[in-house]
This record gives C-alpha cells, structure tokens and sequence, in this order.
C-alpha cells in the first residue's frame, strides 16, 4: 500500500483550508486517510502551518512520498531536515544530541527569519496605513479650503446686497419726500395761474 503524505481540502469557496494527512495513494482527495498530521491556512499572511514533525518523521521513514506542496511545508517546519539527521544518526556519523542540537539551531533560525517577516508585513501595513491617513487629511483640507472660498464671495454678495437694500430703502424713504414735494409745487403754480386769470 503506498503512501503518500498530501492535502486535504476543508474550508469554503474561495477560503480553502488544508489538512495535512498521510493517505493511501489510492484513496480519493478528500476520503480516508491513515492520519492527519496538522493543517496548513494559506489564507493568512504568513500562511499559518500547524505540522505534528515526530509523526511526520515516521512516516517519512517509513516510506510515505510527499506530494510537491506537502514537500515544501515539510522541508519549511524542518520535517525533511529532521528526518535528513535522523539517517545520519542510523549511519553513526552524527549522535543523537549532535542531531537534536542541530535541529534546534535550524528552528532558531526559521523562528528568527519567520518573525522577521512578520515584522515587514506589520510595519508595511502601518506605513500604508498613515500614508492613506494623511491623504485623507489633504483631502478633507483642500475641502475646507474650498468651503471657506465657496462661503467668502457668498459673504460679500451679501454684504452688497445689503449695502444696494440700504440705498434701495434710503432711495424710497427720499422719493416720496420729493414727490410731495413736486405735488407741492405743482399746486402752487396752478394757484398762482387760477390767481393770474
């Protein structure tokens, strides 16, 4: 019976979520397994891979083939460098504290590059996050800018036409002044041409 170590697809349309499992080569994509050995979420960035390495181990050195993306995720939680020290250990060129000395160098080192990366990506969204701050900024400036120009001629109109009310009244307050005035004057002349005829 081969045996092969691959993904199992679990999750949503367009969410995928994958189980890491050792399966029967023979046995459908998403049907029986032997055992599930973590999961991988590709979703997330950096994607998160949860991966049981002693299991994986075993079943490396028991033959079981690695699909191509299983191999990567094997080879990235160091499954493929555990058991690589491990058939160093069964031939005697390494012991077993050597072997497990040098895994956990090689775990610092993943740790240490991992939170490294995940360190860029934090930075990277805050940078983006205040650049589209300040633009929101420049925006809602440039708006009150042009509300206050828009509101300034507006004030000034106002005040014109205030100031041409103003004549206006001051022009209808004068009118009838000299409208009674004429209608003054027009009946004295005709008084003194009624006096003259």
């Amino acid at each position: 019976m081969p045996v092969k170590i691959r993904l199992q697809r679990h999750g949503k349309k367009g969410k995928p979520y994958f189980w890491i499992i050792a399966a029967d080569s023979r046995s459908k994509r998403d049907g029986k397994f032997l055992e599930k050995l973590g999961f991988y979420n590709p979703t997330t960035n950096p994607a998160q891979i949860d991966l049981d390495v002693d299991s994986a181990v075993k079943w490396l050195q028991n033959g079981a083939q690695p699909t191509d993306t299983a191999r990567a995720i094997l080879s990235y939680k160091g499954a493929l460098m555990k058991n690589h020290l491990a058939g160093g250990v069964r031939k005697g060129a390494l012991t077993e504290e050597q072997a497990e000395a040098k895994f956990n160098e090689w775990l610092e080192q993943k740790s240490g590059s991992i939170d490294h990366k995940k360190a860029t990506l934090s930075e990277a969204k805050d940078k983006a996050k205040a650049e589209k701050l300040a633009a929101e900024k420049a925006v809602n400036e440039k708006r009150a800018a042009d509300a206050a120009a828009a509101a300034a001629p507006a004030e000034e109109v106002s005040e014109e036409a205030e100031v041409e009310t103003e004549a206006a009244e001051t022009a209808s307050e004068e009118t009838p002044a000299t409208e009674v005035e004429t209608t003054e004057a027009a009946a004295e002349e005709t008084t003194e041409e009624e006096k003259e005829a």
